[in-house]
């Protein structure tokens, strides 16, 4: 009892004029305040954290009841007194008066044919009462109808109103064609490459863990380039990938149980800043193989690089060594294609395997496939 009077006390309620409790935001419901078939008076209260919306949706349900009342379209306005002592009244039941050019409706909605008159009478089946002035045409914009904000909607309660299927169908003045952009025309074909070589493809988040992009790989530093998640839902999804190896990591982790060796790719989008853009990012097409089984497995993705560039007919590349963290000492390699980076290979350092549970040693291989298209 004392837990509940506590609580009482810092409860916002809602009473009558006697004092009688009519609800407890947010429990609304109570016997006293019950709607049944003899009830003729009816207070209606919206509770929200936009005041805006809360009007919206006031003015749709009071509309709603309206129609039922003794005298239909009837509505009692309520004056409310806020803490700082200012009073206004609610509902607001406001309406507004829109002008539209009636051949510009017509082009848009599809209905050439129709008079500034007849588009009046469409408009006034969707609650909209519209008024013809010369070839403009008056629509008054009521206060159940807030979902108008533009004159596309008015062209499409036109169209609604119409019946789309009554509209004459007409082709296009400009005709265009869709073709395959080049870059995913290559990616289709070098992943049919890589099913051939025998390796099976995944698909993976593209947010992952500011530590998978970094501390994980043994690169603390590179989570500097990652875009990050202002708000993220969980500590999985934190920043937008840099790399497709996490991935892969994951899936080999949740996969150890199949038969050995584990061949795997994907092709897919990572993003990273660039100051240069208009969005300050941008997206990057990038290819990555891992090879998980009793051995390393180094000479099968080596072997896999050199298939994938005879497929792409480049014979301007080689590797060389590097001391990538994320790589065995002495394991690992960048491609260069000419004389610029565009990706790397190697053995997975066993911190690196640790991290994401993998028990088995790995190889992977990870290039950027736009320099190719």
């Amino acid at each position: 009892k004392q837990w509940y009077q506590r609580r009482v006390a810092i409860t916002a309620g809602i009473t009558d004029v006697n004092g009688t409790v009519l609800s407890l935001p947010p429990v609304i419901n109570g016997n006293h305040s019950k709607i049944s078939l003899s009830t003729r008076n009816i207070f209606i209260e919206v509770t929200a954290k936009d005041r805006k919306k809360a009007g919206i949706v006031l003015d749709t349900i009071c509309g709603a009841f309206s129609e039922y009342c003794t005298t239909p379209h009837t509505i009692e306005a309520v004056e409310i007194v806020q803490a700082d002592g200012s009073t206004f009244s609610s509902p607001k039941m406001g309406s507004r008066i829109e002008e539209y050019d009636s051949a510009e409706l017509c082009l848009k909605s599809g209905i050439k044919t129709a008079t500034p008159e007849q588009l009046a009478d469409l408009l006034t089946k969707m609650c909209l009462r519209a008024s013809v002035a010369g070839e403009k045409l008056k629509v008054e914009i009521g206060p159940t109808r807030h979902d108008i904000l533009h004159q596309c909607d008015v062209e499409e309660d036109i169209a609604i109103a119409y019946g789309y299927n009554n509209i004459p169908q007409v082709l296009p003045d400009l005709y265009t064609i869709a073709v395959e952009q080049d870059v995913n025309k290559l990616s289709d074909s070098v992943r049919e490459e890589l099913a051939r070589c025998g390796f099976t493809e995944v698909l993976t988040f593209s947010l992952c863990s500011r530590d998978d992009v970094s501390v994980n790989l043994r690169i603390p530093e590179a989570v500097g380039g990652a875009v990050q998640i202002s708000n993220p839902k969980t500590f999985e999804f934190q920043v937008v990938r840099t790399t497709l190896l996490p991935g892969m990591l994951k899936t080999a982790s949740c996969n150890r149980n199949m038969p050995l060796p584990l061949k795997l790719f994907e092709v897919s989008d990572i993003v990273v800043k660039d100051t240069l853009t208009e969005t300050g990012t941008k997206n990057y097409r990038y290819v990555c193989a891992l090879f998980a089984g009793k051995t390393s497995g180094f000479e099968v993705v080596h072997g896999l690089l050199d298939r994938v560039m005879l497929m792409l007919d480049v014979k301007d590349y080689h590797i060389q060594q590097t001391s990538d963290p994320m790589f065995f000492p002495g394991r690992g390699a960048d491609i260069i294609l000419g004389t610029k980076k565009i990706g790397h290979l190697g053995i997975l350092h066993p911190e690196v395997l640790e991290k994401f549970d993998v028990t088995l040693p790995c190889s992977v291989l990870e290039f950027n496939l736009d320099p190719f298209v």
